[in-house]
């Protein structure tokens, strides 16, 4: 299985990168896992991973605890993506197979991706029963 975390926009803020980057170094323990930018102008994700399940984050998405999160994650590839201060383009939205919401509250993207990135940690420890969820 490998996990790809894809973001719309630029990095801008150290601190949140950091901790996003330390999650899926962390993650790439339990199973492989890609976090990088990209441009829709440029790639198509729906193209470049047609076997993995697509998951966008949306604030219109179904809403999970870490539990049902953690239901997610299964022998299939994933696919996550942020979208940037825009948002997701809205084609892509009708294409996913899931839109989820982090919270009713708005998050700057790149905080979105840092507590993704940690919650995608969350549940591979926990299906791999590591100590770090509890």
């Amino acid at each position: 299985m490998k996990i790809f975390l894809y973001y719309i926009g630029k990095a801008r803020d150290p601190h949140a990168n950091a901790m996003a980057e330390e999650y899926v170094k962390r993650s790439s323990r339990f199973a492989k896992c890609e976090m990088r930018e990209i441009d829709p102008r440029r790639l198509d994700p729906f193209q470049k991973h047609p076997a993995a399940q697509k998951i966008l984050l949306d604030p219109a998405g179904r809403a999970l605890d870490s539990r049902g999160f953690a239901r997610l994650i299964g022998e299939r590839d994933l696919l996550f993506v942020v979208g940037g201060a825009d948002g997701l383009p809205e084609e892509w939205k009708s294409r996913a197979d899931l839109l989820i919401s982090l919270s009713p509250l708005t998050l700057p993207h790149e905080l979105a991706r840092a507590v993704l990135a940690e919650q995608i940690y969350r549940a591979l420890a926990s299906l791999r029963g590591h100590p770090y969820p509890r």
